[in-house]
């Protein structure tokens, strides 16, 4: 029995890790195809026409399925059904197809199309949707934004089902074993796929001197095609593996309709629930703006176009900088030796400081934002451990509430006074960018673990479910309102460089304060009741 277990894939480490990368690979794509138009929300203006509103409304069709006809259950269902490679590789098909619709729309060849024509005179009304001012189209929006937000739906449907079949599987080859250390490495690739997207989709857009917005959404495609690729050799792996072993797939209970009554009625899941969707909701709708706020807060010259900083190669040099900032920064949370882990820290910070220097000579704000994820790919194990072993999950999620009130103030007001001085505006945004991303870190190291300790245990699962589609309401409404409300603010404004921010980023540190009373409501919770967030998840 011995000799028989040792020969499973399982077993063995590289065939794990391996497993895992393919997994993490595929996220990693899904996350640079998320925001590949983020970046270059002002050229989508200049080419397509799509002001911020029409941006903003497509942006957020994403996650309009998983919301309104609650394909977030019905992947939840799916997956529970057919298993972890299957919903792996049918995830990957429908995020590939989503893709591939959403470059069509933003292609030279939609233009001037039937298909176009079409599109111009139909989905100006949805009954009920606009009755209740949720529809994903509206009247006057470009056919092209309509056609890509029909995309997008399709592959936001993927996306979230990848999510979930990602942990399921990271738990099938890893349990018993370095969990926290894969999940934690999972996340820390996925999160590159922001940074990825900073950094070439304008590179891709630009290349070669001619503007071309769907040669950016073609690499999101390329990608895409990888993902599906990554599927499907995981499922021959993990088909071995079921072979090897004899057990059948691991099941997590179903989402069940009797399991609601239960899981509104307790409090600490409407607390987890409304912080998770105030958190996101000014996090991952700003991504979508915010090099185009960059672009209107700071004073960007430039380079000559025989510079050294212009050349497309500087490009390739920055991101493998990034990588190092990433790999070393990572890899030192988990080095015994002293020398090792500060020699490791020491070659992350020198690289993240020769990236930021880099950034600033191309002035480039898709660059400056690409540091994003950087520090909270460093800092995520840290925090992660220190809740594990010291507790503190509701201080930390107060402190993380704070540091995104202050961060989305500073873009509010400090950082256009600081829109005439080269040097000192870019400095600033830099280090505001930095801290807001470790703010973001704080929500996965210590909202995520505190969940068990909150809600029952018989009906986790479906509070899983439920949290994930209240999340869902937020990344669809906020992208949606910041476009409304940069519009609204910044009338007659045609230049997409020349808009006032102050009023979407005030909208969005109003969350953080919300987040953060929600924190102390949390706190106060866990004291008069016992629940034990701010106690360490490892007894010693």
């Amino acid at each position: 029995m011995t000799q028989a277990i040792q020969k499973t894939l399982r077993d063995s480490a590289g065939m794990r890790w391996t497993a895992l990368l393919l997994l993490a690979l595929a996220m990693f794509c899904s996350y640079i195809f998320m925001d590949i138009l983020s970046p270059i929300k002002n050229l989508m203006q200049e080419t397509r026409g799509w002001d911020s509103t029409a941006f903003g409304t497509m942006q957020g069709s994403e996650v309009f399925l998983n919301v309104f006809v609650f394909f977030l259950i019905f992947a939840g269902i799916i997956l529970d059904k057919m298993g972890v490679r299957f919903t792996a590789v049918l995830s990957a098909a429908v995020m590939l197809v989503g893709a591939i619709i959403k470059w069509y729309a933003v292609s030279e060849s939609f233009m001037g199309s039937g298909l176009e024509t079409w599109f111009t005179n139909n989905l100006n009304y949805i009954p009920v949707f606009d009755e209740l001012g949720v529809s994903p189209f509206y009247a006057g929006m470009p056919a092209s934004a309509k056609f890509a937000a029909c995309g997008f739906m399709i592959f936001g449907c993927g996306c979230e089902m990848a999510g979930i079949t990602v942990s399921r599987g990271i738990v099938k080859w890893f349990k018993g074993r370095e969990m926290a250390l894969a999940m934690g490495s999972e996340m820390a690739l996925a999160r590159l796929g922001v940074a990825t997207c900073m950094i070439f989709s304008p590179f891709f857009a630009k290349l070669g001197g001619e503007i071309s917005v769907s040669r950016s959404v073609a690499f999101g495609v390329v990608l895409m095609c990888i993902a599906l690729i990554m599927t499907i050799v995981y499922f021959f792996m993990d088909r071995k593996l079921d072979a090897q072993t004899g057990e059948a797939e691991e099941k997590d209970d179903p989402f069940k309709i009797s399991d609601i009554g239960t899981i509104l009625s307790d409090l600490g899941f409407w607390l987890v629930a409304l912080l998770c969707v105030l958190y996101y909701s000014a996090i991952f709708p700003f991504q979508k703006y915010a090099v185009n706020m960059l672009q209107c807060n700071l004073t960007l010259t430039e380079p000559a176009s025989d510079s050294f900083w212009a050349q497309p190669d500087v490009t390739i040099v920055q991101y493998i900088i990034m990588l190092v900032v990433a790999a070393a920064g990572f890899a030192s949370n988990f080095q015994k030796k002293a020398n090792l882990k500060y020699g490791l820290l020491a070659v992350s910070i020198i690289a993240l400081v020769t990236y930021c220097y880099m950034g600033y000579m191309r002035q480039s704000a898709e660059s400056i934002f690409a540091v994003f994820p950087l520090l909270a790919v460093l800092i995520t194990p840290i925090l992660g451990s220190y809740v594990d072993h010291k507790g503190k999950a509701a201080s930390m999620l107060v402190l993380g509430s704070l540091l995104l009130i202050a961060c989305h103030l500073t873009f509010a007001f400090i950082l256009p006074m600081f829109k005439d001085s080269a040097v000192g505006g870019i400095v600033i945004a830099y280090v505001t960018i930095l801290v807001l991303g470790s703010s973001f870190s704080l929500v996965p190291a210590s909202l995520w673990p505190s969940v068990p300790k909150l809600v029952d245990a018989k009906v986790i699962g479906s509070a899983y479910a439920l949290i994930f589609w209240i999340q869902n309401i937020g990344l669809w409404l906020f992208p949606l309102l910041i476009g409304k409300v940069l519009d609204k603010t910044n009338p007659g404004v045609t230049d997409p460089t020349k808009f006032d921010y102050t009023a979407p980023l005030l909208m969005l540190a109003g969350l953080g304060v919300a987040a953060l009373i929600l924190g102390f409501v949390l706190k106060a919770v866990d004291k008069k009741k016992g629940i034990g967030l701010e106690e360490p998840n490892i007894k010693s």
